[in-house]
């Protein structure tokens, strides 16, 4: 039934006129080369240009200086030469703009008729402001002020569950109706949160950040950095001062 419904469309439906009105969301569909076919307009002016037609048929590469756009690019590749999908990752985006936001990913392999993969489709969607004055707010915010005392020394999650009067899977639900994370996403997002404004606003070696942000090994700050932002500390604080 849906097939014959899509068929019978005047053009092929690729969600771009839909995607153009969420100023939150940024959407596109690539081909295995990881071009830009369809984009959204917010795509675009987070790429820094007008007319998305500025995009098309470029990669993430071409797009944004290195090692920014490199990041998007090797994780298009990942998805389409593995077959497996990305889903509800939480990364740290810095744009051409000089813009800087918590996203939330998923893409999606996309296959053509004999199977083979062909591109892939996916969004970016800007994490959710925290509602403090919400009842949700008021569950967590004792464990919430906890952890963000003690970064040096991060708690876990079940020692946070435990400070809330309640289950880890409480936690957990109570913590995505407030932030739209899992409590180990959001504890991560605040050591990191941390650390990338040392190292933007204080000239402080990685290993001191690294303890400040409750990391002891060094080794382990700059692979749970480069996981959220696809980019080492240091490339990070070279990055972010060249977009000043």
């Amino acid at each position: 039934m849906m097939h014959e419904f899509l068929s019978r469309l005047e053009t092929p439906f690729t969600g771009e006129e839909l995607f153009d009105h969420l100023p939150d969301i940024v959407y596109f569909i690539k081909n295995r080369r990881g071009e830009y076919l369809v984009v959204n307009r917010t795509l675009a002016a987070r790429c820094g240009v007008v007319d998305k037609q500025d995009v098309i048929g470029r990669t993430a590469s071409q797009l944004l200086p290195p090692p920014l756009g490199d990041r998007f690019s090797d994780q298009d590749q990942r998805v389409i030469a593995s077959g497996q999908p990305l889903l509800s990752q939480l990364e740290l985006h810095v744009y051409a703009t000089g813009d800087v936001g918590w996203c939330v990913t998923t893409k999606l392999p996309l296959h053509e008729q004999g199977g083979a993969i062909m591109g892939l489709v996916g969004f970016s969607k800007d994490l959710q402001l925290p509602d403090y004055e919400a009842d949700e707010y008021r569950h967590v915010a004792e464990a919430i002020r906890h952890a963000e005392e003690h970064l040096s020394v991060p708690p876990s999650v079940g020692e946070l569950a435990e400070i809330a009067g309640m289950s880890r899977y409480q936690l957990d639900r109570r913590m995505r109706r407030v932030f739209g994370l899992t409590t180990g996403q959001w504890l991560m997002k605040v050591r990191i949160d941390l650390a990338r404004r040392l190292l933007r606003e204080t000239d402080r070696a990685m290993v001191a950040i690294a303890q400040e942000a409750g990391y002891s090994d060094q080794s382990a700050f700059t692979r749970q950095f480069r996981k959220a932002t696809g980019l080492s500390p240091r490339e990070y604080r070279l990055a972010r001062r060249s977009l000043r």
